[in-house]
């Protein structure tokens, strides 16, 4: 026999595989987890971030599908469909409406919110018009002199801007529709102002309650007034207020005076301007009604300074 110390030595090695418990799939289930906690985040943030109106809008787009809301029609919330949704009553008493059916009235509500906040931002944008009117007026070398004839203030049609006489400073010549020339003035500083303003605009002629010389079977106040504002309308005309933006020209004679209980003071001789809102424009370009001019002359306004 071989001596034992010439014995081969034999050495087994055990081969370590990855995977199991201690493996790398951890490593991309986290991150995956931090991914999402990262989306989950970021859609907080911006929820967050968002107007209440916006977000109730947003609600209510997934409540109602627009397509279906405004013209009706089958949809998965419908109860006729085979696929069931849209409420708990699956018995064609809830879910979606169809073409025809009385609608939600949470529908109603959300539409009435909507018109509601519509009119809110327009009345925003007519109140800083003014605010910039009074502010160009206070700079404008022109119109500053005349201040204590212009009257700014907002009514349920819009922003109206008032031109009075002064016992002392007619703008027209008595009894004829020629402007005086400082008044033309005014009138074209304002058209300057009023030229990118997108608003479609109302002219009014005003006079006070002395009647015409040839009485009101001739010529009389009415004409007089209708054409002092169309002579009006020329001189925005020439300060670059588009004339298709005037919508309409009319004569008041001394139907609505500005001071009530003195019918003969000068600032019921006056031309009224007003930049509509929306709803004004429509009920004028649809003709669904007449805008009650009476109601607007009589709101209260805001002058910029008493007229003396």
């Amino acid at each position: 026999m071989a001596d034992d110390t010439q014995r081969p030595i034999i050495v087994r090695r055990k081969k370590r595989r990855g995977g199991g418990a201690h493996g790398g799939a951890w490593k991309i289930a986290y991150a995956d987890f931090v991914t999402a906690m990262m989306a989950f985040f970021l859609l907080m943030w911006l929820l967050g971030s968002t107007a209440k109106g916006d977000l109730s809008g947003i609600s209510e787009y997934f409540r109602t599908p627009l397509k279906v809301a405004m013209q009706g029609g089958v949809g998965t919330g419908d109860s006729s469909s085979i696929v069931k949704g849209g409420g708990t009553d699956l018995s064609r008493s809830a879910g979606q409406i169809r073409k025809g059916e009385i609608p939600a009235p949470r529908a109603v509500l959300s539409i009435k919110a909507a018109q509601a906040e519509y009119q809110r931002n327009e009345r925003i944008k007519l109140q800083e018009l003014k605010h910039r009117m009074e502010a160009a007026i206070e700079r404008s070398p022109t119109l500053s002199q005349y201040r204590k004839q212009l009257l700014l203030d907002i009514t349920t049609e819009g922003l109206r801007v008032q031109i009075v006489d002064e016992q002392n400073r007619p703008m027209f010549a008595i009894g004829r529709a020629e402007l005086q020339p400082y008044a033309r003035e005014i009138l074209v500083e304002i058209g300057r102002a009023l030229e990118k303003v997108e608003n479609k605009v109302s002219l009014a002629g005003h006079t006070d309650a002395t009647p015409y010389a040839s009485g009101e079977r001739g010529y009389s106040n009415w004409e007089l007034s209708a054409d002092r504002a169309n002579a009006s309308r020329r001189a925005l005309a020439a300060g670059g207020m588009q004339d298709k933006r005037i919508v309409r020209v009319v004569g008041m004679a001394s139907a609505v005076p500005l001071a009530k209980d003195d019918p003969q003071n000068a600032m019921n001789r006056r031309i009224s301007l007003i930049v509509m809102n929306r709803e004004a424009e429509k009920a004028v370009q649809k003709e669904t009604g007449p805008i009650d001019i009476g109601s607007v002359e009589a709101a209260q306004s805001t002058p910029i300074a008493n007229p003396q």
